[in-house]
């Protein structure tokens, strides 16, 4: 071997040295990362089963970023529903499928996004939503570093009783199940008991005579199955079970403005086909749990469905400005200085309230 050829092997040997570390650099900067996700409740039913955790499960390929996530419904992980935005903002999770009502005792300012009454029906809901979300997402940026990416609704909160009800009327001396101030201070309104409990302990609560009645939607009744233990169900809808999607800013910092807008674009999506999947969800669950042959998709039972009252309706909307806002605001004011104000200037505006 001549003696330049000992300066070529060395050059050699360096290229290649460089090579594999670029390599293994490339393939380390490819390796896929993986978001720890806070899901909703299983129990709730089709939604978290048909859309959000498929979603989830296939994030990489629906949003198109080299990003898997690793999904756990809250009520398997130990955490409560109500101490979501805390976990969030210790950083311990990455997304989270956020349960607006439940978490409001920690930033109320999420609650002007179903207040009772003011979103009776779908439409309504939805135009609430898009005018008071830019709101919400500075106010959640800037408390608990979290950036929301979508809103949507379970659909209207309706009563399960295991007792003839039949009219807002009926529910005087009853014990009902709620799970925000807002809808506890309207039932104390119309002479009921509110009691706070989380979803998951409605069943056995009705069950036992705990409470005489529940709210919740058509549909997650049915998949929880609380038709077993209810005799009637009364269709008037005082809130919307409103949810949102939230990504830690830290996370969501570190994507560039094109991955931003891509997991913006999948958020976008998934939320507009949850809205249209949870209106006929509405409608069919309705329909299951009186136990009509027009049921499709859920369990039939046979609830008594108690026609809706044009008094009640009328009870209902003059609630959002002599009890929703003003005890609403009276909490979040405290919280968030110019909460109602802007709450007012938003989706206040849109349904005719400032």
């Amino acid at each position: 071997m001549s003696r330049t050829s000992r300066p070529v092997r060395r050059l050699l040997g360096i290229a290649a040295t460089v090579f594999s570390m670029t390599a293994a650099g490339q393939a380390l900067a490819q390796a896929p990362i993986t978001y720890k996700v806070i899901g909703q409740p299983a129990a709730t039913g089709l939604v978290q089963k048909n859309y959000e955790r498929p979603f989830f499960e296939e994030f990489a390929q629906r949003t198109g970023l080299n990003i898997n996530a690793d999904y756990k419904p809250v009520d398997q992980l130990g955490i409560k529903d109500t101490e979501q935005l805390r976990v969030m903002k210790a950083g311990l999770f990455d997304i989270v499928s956020l349960r607006v009502s439940q978490n409001s005792r920690d930033e109320p300012t999420l609650l002007g996004l179903d207040l009772v009454g003011a979103a009776p029906d779908y439409a309504t809901a939805r135009k609430v939503y898009e005018a008071y979300l830019p709101v919400l997402d500075e106010r959640l940026q800037k408390q608990f570093r979290i950036k929301l990416l979508g809103a949507w609704p379970f659909g209207p909160q309706i009563l399960f009783c295991k007792k003839p009800v039949t009219s807002l009327a009926d529910l005087k001396g009853l014990k009902v199940r709620t799970y925000d101030q807002n809808l506890a201070k309207f039932m104390e309104s119309v002479g009921a008991s509110p009691v706070p409990l989380s979803f998951t302990e409605v069943h056995q609560a009705l069950s036992l005579g705990v409470v005489d009645c529940a709210i919740t939607g058509p549909s997650s009744a049915n998949s929880s199955g609380w038709p077993e233990v209810a005799t009637h169900q009364y269709g008037l809808g005082v809130q919307m079970a409103m949810n949102a999607y939230g990504i830690g800013l830290n996370q969501w910092n570190k994507l560039s403005a094109e991955e931003q807008a891509k997991l913006q674009a999948a958020f976008t999506k998934l939320t507009d086909d949850i809205w249209t999947y949870s209106e006929e969800l509405t409608a069919d669950a309705m329909a299951c749990n009186a136990g009509k042959d027009s049921c499709e998709m859920g369990k039939k039972y046979h609830l008594i469905d108690s026609p809706l009252q044009d008094a009640d309706r009328q009870v209902l909307t003059e609630a959002v400005a002599k009890i929703s806002v003003p005890t609403w605001a009276e909490i979040c004011d405290k919280a968030n200085k110019s909460c109602s104000a802007d709450w007012k200037a938003t989706a206040g505006k849109v349904i005719g309230i400032e």
